[in-house]
């Protein structure tokens, strides 16, 4: 057992998360859904106070020179606050799983055994830049009466302490100990590793963010990861797809929000189809300001255009760069997808219907769409409500993760007597 004399930051926070889910393990839906409520009603009371916090991150991060992608990962106004706080309001309309029963078991000796939903316990949050994360995250746990310890990055760091302090007032005048939500303040490389050896209080631990830092977790972490995956999600576009379409699924995946590990960071374009299109895409593509990094044909067909080498087609750009690949057929396409992708979203833009099911049967992939745009990979899109991350590991959840996500499973078993023989 720790010494309380000489705890850490992280150790304390983890013994108080651990005392604090044994608390929220017996509260009701309606208790966790009123706790929500005042979480939703205090960040818009609180949010002037929460953006001067988010103008000071701002300003670090442009001294700092950061990019605009990440400034805009950071970046809460106004109407981003309405839409975290809206977005609590949806976890609360959500089903509650804990407690569902999901098999019922009537044995010969009369024993009946019951499979139910539980919450994980505790669970730790690592992740970067975007503030919002520390409220989705909150707010998702709570609702599974899971408690939760927060390790942002040092570049929103006033942000996430202004959140969780609003967090904390809310949650004063409910049935939930303010322990349940906890922030690790210091934001240095040493928390993030007492974090992954906090095996005496931590559940599981998700990772948020870059593919390093993901990859930095489930390396060195000693405690259960569910692991979130960067997002090199490819538009792949077959001989018979139509212009149209391609263009706009492509400009919507490409554009509509850079940032996001959701937004297509590679394009494959069936040879046939390039030859007949090829020139007029890439030339859109350059008028909407999107820098490609393409092959010798790409190179050939648009000027502009950078060398790509395999460390670009493995590239997440998370802004306006994609790189771009000729392929003879459907099964180059789905070779290269499964050796540069990172198994979160893949699209195929095709009218032929046997094609499309090949693509979608044999990419290793979260989620794989037919004639959509990969920007659809969301909680919200999928109904779940705010996400806890997007997982792209096989074992225990798989692709958005919403409320079922953090729960595990517990049998009960009621008998009147029974021994064994």
């Amino acid at each position: 057992m720790t010494n309380l004399l000489t705890e850490s930051e992280v150790q304390l926070k983890g013994r108080l998360a651990k005392k604090a889910s044994s608390v929220l393990n017996i509260q009701t839906t309606a208790e966790k859904n009123h706790a929500l409520m005042k979480i939703a009603e205090q960040l818009l009371i609180d949010q002037e106070e929460i953006i001067r916090a988010n103008e000071k991150d701002l300003t670090a991060g442009k001294e700092r020179d950061l990019s605009e992608s990440i400034l805009d990962r950071i970046l809460l106004n106004e109407a981003r606050i309405r839409s975290i706080a809206e977005a609590v309001q949806q976890v609360i309309s959500l089903k509650d799983p804990v407690g569902e029963l999901l098999e019922t078991i009537h044995k010969e000796n009369g024993l009946k055994i019951e499979k139910q939903r539980v919450p994980l316990g505790v669970i730790g949050m690592i992740y970067e830049a975007r503030p919002n994360v520390t409220v989705d995250a909150a707010t998702l746990c709570l609702k599974t009466g899971n408690a939760v310890i927060l390790r942002g990055s040092s570049s929103a760091q006033h942000s996430n302490k202004a959140l969780v302090t609003s967090i904390h007032r809310a949650l004063e005048n409910t049935s939930i100990p303010i322990t349940s939500v906890q922030l690790i303040e210091d934001t240095s490389h040493e928390t993030a590793k007492e974090l992954f050896h906090l095996n005496e209080y931590l559940d599981v631990l998700i990772p948020r963010g870059s593919k390093t830092l993901i990859d930095l977790v489930v390396k060195e972490s000693t405690v259960p990861v569910l692991e979130t995956g960067a997002g090199n999600c490819h538009i792949y576009i077959d001989y018979n797809a139509q212009f149209k379409m391609a263009e706009n699924i492509l400009m919507n995946a490409k554009t509509q929000r850079p940032s996001v590990c959701n937004a297509a960071e590679s394009l494959l374009i069936e040879q046939q189809w390039f030859q007949q299109n090829g020139k007029q895409l890439l030339n859109h593509m350059h008028d909407q300001g999107i820098s490609v990094i393409g092959d010798e044909l790409v190179c050939e067909v648009l000027p502009s255009a950078s060398k790509a080498t395999d460390e670009d087609y493995a590239t997440e750009y998370l802004d306006l760069t994609i790189s771009v690949k000729v392929v003879k057929n459907i099964d180059e396409a789905i070779e290269h997808v499964n050796q540069y992708g990172t198994k979160h979203s893949e699209a195929i833009i095709t009218e032929d219907v046997l094609n499309a099911e090949k693509f979608l049967k044999n990419v290793d992939a979260a989620a794989v769409y037919h004639n959509a745009s990969t920007r659809f990979t969301d909680g919200f899109e999928f109904g779940f409500g705010a996400e806890i991350g997007i997982s792209t590991q096989k074992l225990h959840a798989r692709g958005p993760m919403g409320l079922p996500a953090l729960t595990s499973s517990k049998y009960f078993i009621y008998g009147n007597g029974q021994i064994r023989s």
